[in-house]
């Protein structure tokens, strides 16, 4: 068998490799507790390695990943295989799984526990994600970034920095990061505040627009781009956000208005699809052929007596329920047709959000909690799932735990889906990854690797809104610092889209 050795130095914390196995042992019948929990995942084959440590107090462990005549021998600390000795067991392990055996020493006494499996797909990932990290209390929200990683290797790096334009007194905040159609060079986020405005970098040119109109109810949030056109819906909203003393969810954020705008990027016009008062759209997500639309509406009618439709709401929003609806689209006169109702989570008692439909156009994935729009905080929000060919809905079981489950995006092939979830402690939501087989069923979720299986516990921010790209984005933070910082392009009103 040939033998390959994990030797990593990282002072203090890892006792050098050795080709041996422990051969004083005691066998367990149990499976290892592990952090990150890697035991019987699928991953993809071309993921960076799984490292991973005791979840107890061990002196030290030993770790054989193996499949017929590769290995890899860790021993230390923690289990952390080198990029190239993962990549050739990986490699050779397509389509199969790796066995991995692990002991650790206590008291000085070895135990073997019972092997475990890591199946090893022929489906590939898309080689990057990026995220927005953040603190968890919003207290010092300032202090947030847009970063990308590569899911291939541990690089990270940050696409842009707020606290570039953030000044003494004057404070910014930046949101809703997105791609045409996975595309790092066709992107766009949010600014809010100081400087605030959209940023748009398209095909190598980077502008901030300024949507302040007054025809539209608030600048663009929550976009989506259409996946050829140079169209991004957006929804438009009155958001607050409150802090809970006691309960169990910390934050409520809600929206006291909210409406459809679709955007044409290179005529930079702007138009009103949705703005019914009694309606709050949003979260707009496009099929995968462009012919429609799909997003989220909750329908509430104020009373005439009230004044302050932001404490109403604040008393109601336990109340306010989204259900799922789509609007047709026809790419050649730029028109909207009237809106379907796709999914009526009130009738259950329940609120959805984020729709996200599968490369192939067959599923919708979204999430679905008590009530409200910010399930990112819900403790109940789990990830559901509509069959678009037979109307069948369902809770994805094999990918929820008793904690939040919310932001979640496909990859390209339509293989795989990374969420947020808060599964590990209740307050910061991490990315986890699932493969999602032809017919709908995922596979347990495995937490994005880190080269230091602790990173995570020592990490103190949450990883939101996590995005698949073909690619890195290339445009360096300072140049898109620069371009918010100056003057917007103001967008222009039409009442209706343009054809070219």
């Amino acid at each position: 068998m040939k033998k390959i050795l994990s030797i990593i130095a990282i002072p203090l914390l890892i006792c050098a490799c050795s080709q041996q196995l422990p051969s004083d042992f005691t066998q367990s019948d149990s499976l290892p507790s592990i952090y990150p929990d890697y035991v019987d995942v699928t991953i993809p084959v071309n993921i960076t390695p799984l490292a991973f440590e005791m979840d107890d107090q061990s002196e030290e462990m030993a770790v054989r990943y193996a499949f017929e005549n590769e290995e890899i021998i860790c021993r230390g600390a923690k289990a952390q295989p080198g990029i190239e000795d993962w990549k050739r067991l990986t490699a050779a392990a397509k389509g199969k799984s790796i066995l991995v055996e692990t002991y650790a020493c206590k008291d000085g006494q070895w135990t073997r526990f019972k092997p475990f499996s890591i199946f090893v797909s022929p489906d590939s990932i898309d080689p990057y994600i990026s995220y927005r990290l953040i603190s968890p209390s919003y207290v010092s929200y300032e202090e947030l970034t847009i970063s990308q990683r590569c899911l291939e290797n541990y690089d990270e790096s940050v696409i842009y920095d707020n606290m570039l334009c953030t000044e003494a007194d004057k404070g910014q905040c930046i949101n809703c990061h997105n791609y045409q159609q996975y595309n790092p060079g066709r992107m766009q986020f949010h600014a809010r505040q100081n400087h605030g405005g959209t940023v748009i970098a398209y095909d190598g040119k980077v502008r901030k627009i300024n949507m302040a109109n007054d025809s539209l109810l608030s600048a663009g949030v929550y976009p989506a781009w259409h996946p050829t056109l140079p169209l991004i819906v957006y929804s438009t909203n009155l958001t607050r956000q409150n802090f809970h003393v006691t309960d169990p969810n910390k934050i409520e954020v809600y929206d006291t208005a909210s409406d459809l705008i679709a955007y044409n990027v290179e005529r930079n016009e702007a138009t009103n699809i949705e703005n019914n008062p009694d309606e709050f759209e949003v979260f707009p997500f496009w099929a995968s052929d462009g012919r429609s639309v799909y997003y989220c509406s909750a329908r509430f009618e104020f009373p005439d007596s009230v004044d302050n439709r932001d404490m109403y709401l604040l008393r109601y929003s336990n109340k306010v329920r989204y259900n799922i609806y789509r609007k047709s689209f026809d790419p050649a006169s730029m028109q909207f047709g009237p809106r379907e109702l796709v999914f009526a989570a009130d009738t259950l008692g329940k609120s959805a959000t984020l729709p996200r439909i599968s490369p192939d156009g067959r599923y919708l994935m979204f999430a679905l909690g008590e009530y409200g729009v910010f399930h990112i905080w819900h403790r109940d929000a789990d990830l559901w799932m509509i069959d678009l060919s037979t109307g069948e809905a369902r809770a994805l079981q094999e990918l929820n735990s008793p904690d939040t489950e919310s932001y979640h995006s496909w990859s390209s092939n339509g293989r795989w889906v990374v969420f947020s979830s808060r599964r590990d402690d209740g307050n910061f939501s991490r990315p986890f990854f699932a493969h999602i087989d032809k017919n709908g069923k995922g596979t347990k979720p495995f937490e994005l690797p880190c080269a230091d299986p602790d990173y995570h516990r020592q990490f103190m921010k949450c990883y939101n809104i996590p995005e698949f790209m073909h690619g890195p984005v290339t445009i360096s933070p300072q140049a898109f610092a620069d371009v918010l910082k100056g003057e917007g392009e103001t967008v222009k009103y039409v009442q209706k889209l343009q054809t070219e």
